[in-house]
């Protein structure tokens, strides 16, 4: 909602400035005379802004030209993968863009959008490592609980990330009401990282309301060996 927020004042401010702009240009006397090729063009305040515009995109796609054709001459160079280099970087930038939209978006709590952002990075990346996590937490967030816990799934695979998929399942077996396997999974989650003070006290709760005191009160004698 915050990012919302944002992203319409910042729109309202410019929309403002460009009006406030296109005002003051239209009161503005003068013009700009530009002498091309032995062409003489006569352009007003408007017509000066126009063009000068024209000529900001011009240059920017002259610029995206010239690292296009130098990447073409290192291949015609012999340097076989210059272009694909070059497209990977593009690629990249858009990518880690999109995953930063998304990680923004999540923040603000806006959940399909995020959603729609990670699948984005996703796109480009080709690294869930990176984007696995932001479409659980996104689709989580914007109620798609089948697609966070198969997203969850995902994160098993990888020793880096399997104790954030054993704990994002384990939180929606508990929405279930689906105690046993709750269980199981906060004992896995426990045993990978048994400081982690949220796991114990939900193995805790867990094993009290099943009337395993016993290994209640080893988890916790555990947890505090490891604190």
């Amino acid at each position: 909602m915050l990012w919302s927020l944002v992203k319409i004042l910042i729109f309202v401010g410019l929309v403002t400035a460009a009006t406030y702009g296109a005002v003051m240009l239209g009161e503005m006397s003068g013009h700009a005379q530009i002498t091309l090729a032995g062409l003489e063009f006569r352009l007003g305040p408007v017509e000066s802004l126009v063009a000068l515009v024209v000529f900001i995109v011009l240059v920017w796609l002259l610029f995206k030209f010239i690292g296009l054709a130098a990447a073409f001459f290192r291949f015609l160079n012999g340097d076989e993968t210059a272009l694909s280099r070059y497209f990977t970087r593009n690629r990249e930038r858009r990518g880690y863009e999109a995953l930063a939209d998304g990680m923004m978006a999540l923040a603000s709590g806006e959940g399909h959008l995020a959603l729609a952002k990670a699948a984005k990075a996703e796109r480009y990346l080709q690294r869930p490592e990176l984007t696995t996590l932001l479409t659980a937490q996104a689709a989580e967030m914007a109620g798609d609980r089948k697609k966070a816990e198969e997203t969850y799934k995902k994160l098993l695979v990888d020793d880096r990330t399997r104790f954030v998929g054993i704990r994002g399942i384990m939180k929606q077996k508990l929405i279930d009401g689906d105690s046993d396997t709750a269980l199981k999974l906060a004992e896995k989650a426990f045993a990978i990282r048994p400081k982690h003070e949220e796991t114990q006290d939900i193995l805790l709760r867990l094993q009290s309301e099943k009337g395993d005191w016993a290994g209640a009160r080893g988890r916790r004698a555990a947890g505090r060996r490891c604190r």
